[in-house]
């Protein structure tokens, strides 16, 4: 079972950006994703940044992935994607189907990001005869499904041909919005959001009047309330036929929470109830997994 580090989802200042890169060199991650996929505003490390930090980044000996935006919404961000797509010398992950588009013509393989909506085997055959070497498993689907869809692919004589990956760790990105609801919580229009995000390394967290947590804002992006947390399901995963567990970048601990996986993957590290959200808060969430809502707990 390999490692991966998600792209970081949220807004961080550039020296943060590269720091964290530096201490992913020395992580267990296998894989290192990298590259903005929510909002085209953010603009601390620009397209070119994003590619030298890659080409960086793939000397260490890692497999290194370039993330692309799931929401297209301009020009100006369709002609980034296609710089992504003709200067990059690593594997892309595509988030939006135009993404896929201008890799399959260029006959670039690519990894389908959990934006891509695959709920069976038949949209994976399509994607994999268009170039796709790994695909993300969409946040909301189950074990039993994910189980059926492989064992289809299998039937289909392309399983062996394609890895899987499941988001393991961080908070879901579950929706994307034309709105920035971050901007509009400072009163600001999406145009003029002077670029509120910078200051929410970890999102905006929204609770109901009940003060349960039910959701994080990042921009235009809806995420989980709460941590998703399958470290408990890695040996289900090795069994269903899982190659990759995700951890996704939070504003802390990052590294702690790689390390732990790591251990208990290689049978040296505490269980993963252990293991808080993001190590000092208890609270998180794995019902999507076990076909429940997804706040809860089984």
């Amino acid at each position: 079972m390999k490692l991966s580090l998600g792209p970081i989802l949220y807004y961080w200042p550039r020296q943060s950006v590269e720091d964290f890169y530096q201490k992913a060199i020395g992580s267990p991650a296998d894989i290192i994703y990298l590259g903005e996929t929510v909002c085209a505003k953010r603009r601390e490390l620009r397209t070119d940044d994003w590619l030298a930090l890659a080409a960086e980044l793939a000397e260490s000996g890692k497999q290194v992935v370039v993330s692309t935006l799931a929401l297209i919404e301009a020009r100006s961000e369709l002609a980034s994607l296609r710089k992504i797509c003709d200067n990059s010398d690593c594997l892309i992950e595509a988030n939006d189907m135009a993404a896929v588009q201008l890799l399959s013509e260029r006959r670039l393989p690519f990894v389908a990001g959990a934006s891509i909506n695959i709920y069976n085997a038949r949209t994976l055959h399509v994607l994999h005869r268009a170039g796709m070497r790994r695909w993300v498993m969409p946040v909301e689907l189950n074990r039993t499904t994910l189980r059926h869809i492989l064992e289809d692919a299998a039937e289909l004589g392309f399983a062996e041909a394609i890895e899987t990956e499941i988001f393991s760790y961080g908070r879901l990105p579950l929706a994307y919005s034309a709105r920035c609801f971050t901007a509009r919580a400072k009163n600001l229009p999406k145009d003029d959001c002077r670029l509120s995000c910078l200051a929410y390394p970890d999102g905006i967290p929204l609770d109901t009047q009940e003060d349960q947590r039910l959701f994080t804002i990042n921009g235009i992006q809806t995420q989980s309330g709460q941590i998703y947390n399958l470290l408990d399901e890695y040996a289900v995963m090795s069994d269903i036929g899982v190659d990759v567990m995700r951890i996704s970048p939070t504003g802390t601990d990052t590294f702690d929470v790689l390390e732990q996986f790591a251990g208990a993957i290689n049978g040296r590290g505490a269980p993963a109830r252990l293991i808080a959200s993001d190590l000092r808060n208890g609270d998180y969430c794995n019902g999507y997994w076990y076909g429940k809502p997804g706040m809860e707990i089984a």
